[in-house]
């Protein structure tokens, strides 16, 4: 009998993953990344206490009063046990969420002669298609994603952000303007509520930190029990701020799986190996994944906050003691070391550990 020949990763990442969903293809070679016969536990979205923090509560400008400590103690208590939170009182309105949400999808659900107007090498990270080919070993993700830059506004690559729907561009813009906003009541209020002063962590993320703004589209698929949306992994950046239309994404805690809830008013924030570093590891970097399902697709926005390039981090100095010594190296250009680990399957945390 002939061997059967299963196509490498580099020639199934020329056909997307939605043209699979499509034609009912079977995931197949690569694609296969799941143990069937995985017994760890997952947390349905209804029964995952994942934390919710009010960063209203944690504005810059507001006094300070016992609500603003409590919030701060329980941010910092959401952030040492499960690494992320999920935050409201961040002054986005919904409906301005919704339409984020909306301009993805709308873009995903165009034909694919369209979306392959922003198509990028195999090799390359940003515009559209998928991650670059893993190692061999690793398996691919069932999902297709646009990846772009965002700030400095002067790395931005306008010939990748699509034209269809009109209202991308002026909405990826304005969202991005929001993050930002977010990103400073997040960095301060981790700061205060570890008694730090406030602009420590938004110093060592520079003046030129960037975001990087990932839209995921997750087809669904006919055998959710081999595949992963997503594989596990930590992210290399300083922390992730997501939102989702529908549950899927799932953080590993004391060995199970808990499913992030659906909730349209709040944005989950996800610390990253960064923040891990510049806390001293009293933040931890959670490992996460998403799953897929096989009637339901979902999307999902990712904007990853990372210190600027060339830039120096490391362990704030007021968290250094003899109590508590260093624990991490400091390091320079953190997330391009991490993507050599994670094409792996394997986590770069450990590598800059004291």
């Amino acid at each position: 009998m002939a061997a059967v020949s299963i196509p490498s990763a580099e020639v199934l990442l020329s056909k997307r993953v939605q043209e699979m969903a499509v034609t009912g293809e079977d995931p197949s070679g690569p694609y296969i990344g799941r143990n069937e016969h995985d017994d760890t536990e997952e947390v349905s979205p209804e029964n995952s206490p994942i934390p919710v923090v009010d960063l209203g509560c944690s504005l810059p400008q507001k006094p300070s009063s016992k609500e603003t400590e409590e919030n701060l103690e329980k941010l910092k208590s959401a952030l040492s046990t499960w690494g992320c939170f999920q935050a409201i009182g961040h002054g986005i309105p919904r409906s301005f969420l919704d339409e984020v949400r909306q301009v993805g999808r709308e873009f995903f659900q165009q034909p694919m002669e369209e979306k392959n107007k922003y198509a990028k090498p195999v090799t390359e990270f940003e515009g559209y298609g998928a991650d670059p080919a893993p190692e061999e070993g690793e398996p691919l993700n069932w999902s297709d994603r646009i990846f772009l830059e965002l700030v400095p506004e002067d790395r931005r690559n306008y010939r990748l952000w699509p034209q269809n729907p009109t209202s991308f561009k002026k909405t990826l813009e304005k969202y991005t303007e929001e993050i930002k906003r977010v990103t400073q009541i997040i960095s301060k209020s981790m700061a205060k509520s570890l008694h730090l002063e406030e602009n420590c962590f938004l110093k060592q993320f520079g003046e030129r930190a960037r975001l990087q703004g990932r839209f995921n589209y997750y087809s669904p698929c006919k055998r959710p029990d081999l595949v992963f949306g997503l594989k596990a992994h930590s992210d290399g950046s300083g922390y992730t701020i997501l939102m989702h239309d529908e549950p899927g994404l799932q953080i590993l805690k004391d060995g199970k799986w808990y499913t992030a809830p659906k909730n349209p008013d709040a944005l989950l924030v996800l610390m990253a190996d960064q923040m891990e570093i510049m806390s001293n590891g009293i933040f931890r970097s959670p490992v996460h994944r998403a799953v897929t399902d096989s009637e339901r697709d979902r999307i999902s926005v990712a904007v990853f906050y990372t210190p600027e390039d060339g830039k120096e981090i490391g362990p704030e100095e007021g968290l250094i003691s003899e109590e508590t010594p260093r624990a991490y190296k400091t390091v320079k250009d953190y997330a391009m070391f991490h993507i050599g680990y994670y094409q792996k399957g394997m986590r770069s945390i450990h590598a800059v550990k004291v």
